[in-house]
């Protein structure tokens, strides 16, 4: 992950929880909010940010940025969504499912511009992806879930039992814990799950899955995103292959993945917040789904740990990333 932007860092010493008021700036102000702190958001964030000076924007001359995190709590969300009313931002990005959940409620009256949205549909945030309609759009970072398992059975060709590590609340779990259930049922594997709210309640879900299943399998959980460094090494202590939606979470002690890089999504987030700033309705903007050119992300000390060798197809893969 790129280090944070000089300029999104002072934006974000100006605003943890509930950011600097815009009252009074002639110049527009964009309020950038995420649900929780961890490395794929951050990546988005820090992508967004350097995009945006590419575009041209300068922080404190030609736009103002404000920061929030609703540090994991979804009840911050409403709040934050109220604040960025009150302070009449020009626009909002929203990174994640729930902020862009939150953020849709006030979208009558600010645009809002989504980020890292598994199923934007789904969630209830657009009606139809090329044509949204409303006043919100954004970028979808739809995970391959059969490409995901397919590289599993290849690199473990004895998997018989894949459990699944997730949050519950979280919509964009849901939606591909059904795409995995239907893998399953048609590759003849069984899937069991394991749930938690917390990290407490995953690390426990994630041991008991050990004890139990081949492989653990984990979406771009922001919840398990989150606590990536002890989940992943409670999968390592037990020998269990750690696969996940996100290359940061392959980054964060995940053993591998195919998917795309987060940089992107923030780039792209970037050029649409540039389009309705210079006028343009996100009702006529595409939502952007992630779905090509996909990397295989494989992280070389859990291999190594694990004792795997990768099949010689996947070695010799153009799109191979070792991290």
């Amino acid at each position: 992950m790129k280090t944070l932007s000089k300029l999104a860092a002072a934006a974000l010493t100006c605003s943890v929880l509930f950011g600097c008021s815009s009252s009074g700036s002639d110049i527009p102000t964009v309020g950038v909010s995420q649900l929780v702190s961890h490395t794929s958001l951050n990546t988005i964030r820090d992508a967004f940010v350097e995009q945006m000076e590419t575009l041209g924007y300068k922080d404190g001359e030609t736009i103002k940025y404000d920061f929030t995190d609703a540090s994991g709590q979804t009840s911050n969300l409403t709040s934050i969504m109220s604040q960025y009313q009150d302070e009449k931002v020009d626009v909002i990005v929203a990174i994640a499912t729930p902020t862009a959940q939150a953020a849709a409620n006030v979208s009558d009256e600010i645009p809002v511009v989504f980020s890292a949205v598994s199923d934007p549909v789904g969630a209830g945030l657009v009606k139809d992806m090329d044509k949204p309609s409303g006043n919100i759009t954004g970028t979808s970072d739809e995970v391959q879930i059969d490409q995901i398992l397919d590289l599993a059975k290849e690199i473990n060709p004895d998997v018989k039992t894949v459990g699944f590590l997730y949050n519950a609340s979280e919509a964009n779990s849901k939606a591909n814990l059904e795409k995995a259930k239907k893998y399953c049922e048609e590759n003849g594997l069984t899937l069991q799950e394991g749930t938690g709210s917390n990290l407490t309640e995953l690390q426990s879900a994630a041991s008991v899955l050990c004890e139990q299943v081949d492989i653990l399998l984990a979406p771009n959980d922001n919840t398990v995103a989150s606590g990536m460094a002890a989940l992943s090494q409670i999968a390592l202590d037990a020998g269990v292959p750690f696969y996940t939606g996100a290359d940061s979470m392959v980054q964060d002690g995940g053993f591998a993945t195919v998917g795309i890089d987060y940089e992107n999504l923030g780039k792209e987030t970037a050029n649409m917040v540039d389009e309705i700033l210079k006028g343009k309705s996100p009702a006529d903007i595409p939502v952007k789904v992630f779905k090509d050119d996909l990397n295989i992300y494989v992280n070389q000390k859990v291999l190594d740990t694990l004792g795997i060798t990768l099949p010689e197809d996947i070695q010799n893969n153009e799109h191979l990333v070792m991290m």
